[in-house]
């Protein structure tokens, strides 16, 4: 087991996450740890952490990628525009969006300057790895009954390295995260259509993904 970090020091850059998380975890003290989190360079480049937000029970956990440009600045996930087409698509799907747990993969935004513009740069796996028992106390935790990858880098950090979300979209797998566990695609590759009508399309494709899992908890899977 790892050694505990005393209460009292500052996490020192490098520090693996494990030595961080509090012996009797809650969600609250592993978030105000996670705001000192300095095991990957992340760190300087974000403005903040940005943890996991939602009811400690919450039946729905979303796992996306990392925090943008809007939660990076707000602290908070799911803030930005791809989280008002979360919010949107989960109203249209019948889920209380209040009831849900969203996180991410990666706990700092990861940019590359553009003029005055900070771009979205993908976190790479030594940066994942770094983050991921974070995430993994928050599955702990919550202990969702259903839990959806939003995006590539989450489906294949949670469900292995050959999931395709291409293929594999809206499909229940098997999976020891929680008793329902599905991949769609992020809310951010929808901004990112190039027309109105591929928007729309594929806003409807996203929503029936989740009216999908909304159907499963009526039959009682969940």
């Amino acid at each position: 087991m790892a050694k505990r970090r005393g209460p009292s020091s500052e996490p020192k850059p490098g520090e693996p996450v494990p030595t961080l998380i509090p012996d009797r975890p809650t969600l609250e003290s592993v978030a105000e740890t996670a705001a000192g989190c300095k095991a990957c360079d992340l760190y300087k480049r974000g403005t903040q952490t940005v943890f996991g937000e939602g009811p400690g029970g919450a039946r729905l956990m979303l796992v996306g990628e990392q925090p943008g440009d809007a939660e990076d600045l707000a602290g908070h996930p799911f803030v930005g525009p791809a989280g008002k087409l979360l919010d949107r698509a989960l109203e249209e799907a019948g889920i209380d969006r209040a009831s849900v747990y969203v996180t991410n993969v990666v706990k700092h935004f990861k940019w590359e300057p553009r003029g005055k513009r900070r771009i979205h740069a993908k976190p790479n796996a030594a940066e994942i790895s770094a983050c991921r028992p974070w995430l993994e106390t928050e599955i702990a935790l919550v202990r969702p009954h259903a839990l959806v990858c939003l995006g590539a880098t989450a489906a294949q950090a949670l469900l292995g390295k050959s999931f395709k979300v291409s293929r594999q979209r809206g499909e229940f797998v098997e999976s020891s995260l929680a008793p329902l566990v599905m991949a769609t695609v992020h809310p951010s590759s929808i901004l990112r259509a190039t027309d109105d009508e591929s928007r729309q399309a594929e806003m409807a494709r996203f929503v029936a993904d989740l009216k999908k899992l909304a159907r499963e908890f009526g039959k009682g899977r969940a």
